[in-house]
């Protein structure tokens, strides 16, 4: 497991330190204000572009960076991909206006670990920053349905074979499940309530499903099922 992987396990008991990038004052103003008075959260560092963003994940070693794309010089696709590449322990959550699929993608290949709309309530983002801090990946109901919508419009008899990912074939039934239902943006709690199982039991099914397909973490792992076709296809169980 890497450094970023386990990241929100080692800040557990201690405040979650949060990086802000956003090139927009007044919204990382307030985005700072929502948070930096949530109990438990630390708010070290802002940046108005991905290169200030990239240096102050160095010198702030923050455990969640909130990431807008659209920022001059560096974007914050360009950034994600550098502070992975460096092997920064730092969890990434990409906060953006757009849910475009080429904005979510560009994200997700990034390394990015969530993918939050900013109209979401100061209540969900809240939620978001401490699903992503606490080592889970999380994609907006909103984007996740833009992609399916996607798909399946592409697709309509089916992803075609050259989109077609073997490391699926590995999964059973149940952890197909799990997969689908992570890639529909669920915690692991939802998951765990709409297939009646214990939430530890979803944990042993999603580190099976990173195991059996190679992915470095949850989030890549929601890639690879949305690439694959797997969530343009219907689930046997309804799920």
């Amino acid at each position: 497991m890497t450094a970023r992987a386990t990241a929100g396990a080692a800040a557990a008991g201690s405040a979650v330190r949060i990086l802000l990038a956003e090139d927009d004052d007044l919204l990382r103003a307030g985005i700072a204000l929502v948070l930096g008075t949530e109990p438990g959260f630390e708010v070290v560092g802002q940046a108005a572009d991905g290169l200030r963003a990239v240096e102050l994940c160095r010198e702030l070693a923050p455990d969640v960076v909130l990431m807008d794309v659209r920022m001059p010089g560096v974007d914050g696709i360009e950034a994600t991909r550098r502070i992975v590449a460096a092997g920064l322990p730092v969890r990434i959550l990409v906060l953006t206006t757009f849910h475009h699929d080429e904005y979510v993608w560009g994200a997700l290949r990034a390394g990015a670990d969530g993918f939050l709309l900013k109209r979401a309530s100061p209540e969900r983002l809240v939620d978001a920053v401490r699903t992503v801090a606490a080592g889970q990946a999380l994609l907006d109901p909103a984007v996740t349905r833009d992609l399916v919508g996607h798909l399946i419009t592409r697709h309509p008899d089916g992803p075609p074979a050259a989109v077609t990912d073997r490391r699926l074939e590995r999964l059973t039934a149940r952890e197909r499940q799990v997969l689908r239902l992570a890639a529909e943006g669920c915690s692991n709690a939802e998951i765990a309530g709409r297939l009646v199982l214990a939430e530890s039991t979803v944990k042993t099914h999603v580190k099976r499903v990173l195991t059996k397909t190679g992915a470095r973490d949850r989030a890549q792992a929601v890639a690879i099922a949305h690439r694959s076709g797997l969530m343009a296809t219907p689930d046997p169980a309804g799920y």
